[in-house]
C-alpha cells in the first residue's frame, strides 16, 4: 500500500526495527529497554521504551498524516486542556528502514479506563467533559479541517450516507426502522455553528485513569476541526446511570449536535455488529438498544 510515498506494512512493525531506528535518529536512547505495548491501538503499533518514554508508528499509509498533526498540535494544544495529553520528545523521519515519520512519546503512567476501576463515575463524565470543552476553546488558525487524516470525524455526516444504506440491512423490523429514524434525524441537523476543535475518538481505550480518576487524553490521530458531535458518543458506548448526565450538562452543546451524537453512534455501533469479536458485537447491541430506547 502507498500513500503520501510511505510503504508500510503494520506486520512488519517490531522491536528489531524500532531498534534499528533509534540507534539510526535517536542514538542516546537506542540501549533501553524496548518493549510492544499490547494496547497500542489499531491506527499506530506503539512500544514503551525505558520508563519514560514511548515510541509510535502508523502501521499503514493511511495514518501518516496522523503523525505530523500528532507532533505539529499536540504541544499547542497541551497548553489549553486540564489534563496531560501525549507529549512529542522526538520526530522520527521517513528513511530507507521506514518510510514514514514516527514520534517518541513522553510515557503517561495510567491504566485504559476500560479496564480500571473508576472511583466516581460521575466525576469522571465531569472531567472529560470539562476536557473537551476546553479542547474546543484551542486556537483553531491553521488547524486541520476534518478529512481521511480524521478519518472523515467532525465532517459532516452525509460523507457516510451511502455506507449507511448498506448498514441498516444488518439489522430488521423495528430495529432497522428505529435506527434509520436515528439516522435520518442526524441529517435533519445539520451543523451550523463555529467549527472548533474535536478529539474525534474519546473511547475508553484512549482515556486514562490513576488513583480511580481520569488522568490523562491520549491519542488525537482523529483529531481536527470542525463539528464536536463525534465527541458525544461515549455517552451511548461507555457511560452508565447518573454519569450519563452529569456528561450531557458538562459537555454544553445544543440538541442538535446531541443528534448528529446520535448519528454517530448508530453509524458506529451498525458497523461493530459485524465484527469477528464477540465484546464488540455485545457493545454493539447495548448502545443499539439505548439509542432505540430513547427515541
Amino acid at each position: 500500500m502507498r500513500s503520501d510515498g510511505a510503504t508500510i506494512d503494520g506486520a512488519t512493525i517490531d522491536a528489531p526495527l524500532v531498534r534499528a531506528l533509534l540507534s539510526e535518529q535517536f542514538p542516546a536512547w537506542a540501549a533501553l529497554p524496548l518493549r510492544p505495548v499490547d494496547e497500542g491501538g489499531n491506527d499506530h503499533r506503539m512500544f514503551r521504551l525505558g520508563d519514560a518514554l514511548s515510541v509510535r508508528l502508523p502501521s499503514a499509509p493511511g495514518y501518516v498524516p496522523q503523525v505530523e498533526k500528532e507532533q505539529s498540535w499536540l504541544p499547542r494544544l497541551a497548553a489549553t486542556v486540564p489534563l496531560p495529553i501525549p507529549t512529542v520528545v522526538g520526530a522520527g523521519r521517513a528513511s530507507a528502514r521506514f518510510s514514514a515519520p514516527w514520534s517518541v512519546y513522553g510515557w503517561l503512567e495510567g491504566e485504559p479506563a476500560w479496564s480500571a476501576a473508576i472511583d466516581d463515575p460521575e466525576r469522571f463524565a465531569a472531567d472529560l467533559a470539562r476536557f473537551l470543552v476546553a479542547l474546543r476553546g484551542a486556537d483553531t488558525a491553521g488547524a486541520p479541517a476534518p478529512g481521511p487524516h480524521s478519518a472523515f470525524r467532525g465532517g459532516p455526516l452525509e460523507h457516510w450516507d451511502d455506507e449507511m444504506r448498506d448498514l441498516l440491512l444488518r439489522v430488521e423490523g423495528s430495529e432497522r426502522d428505529g435506527a434509520a429514524g436515528i439516522w435520518r434525524d442526524a441529517l435533519a441537523a445539520p451543523h451550523t455553528g463555529p467549527t472548533t476543535w474535536f478529539h474525534g475518538d474519546v473511547s475508553t481505550h484512549n482515556l486514562l485513569v490513576r488513583d480511580g480518576e481520569l488522568s490523562a487524553v491520549i491519542d488525537f490521530g482523529c483529531s481536527g476541526v470542525g463539528d464536536t458531535a463525534c465527541d458525544t458518543v461515549i455517552v451511548w458506548t461507555h457511560l452508565h446511570g447518573a454519569a450519563r448526565g452529569v456528561y450531557r450538562r458538562e459537555l454544553e452543546v445544543d440538541d442538535a449536535t446531541w443528534a448528529r451524537g446520535r448519528g454517530w453512534a448508530i453509524w458506529k455501533a451498525l458497523i461493530m455488529l459485524d465484527s469477528r469479536w464477540p465484546a464488540q458485537v455485545a457493545l454493539a447491541r447495548r448502545v443499539l438498544e439505548r439509542l432505540l430506547d430513547e427515541r
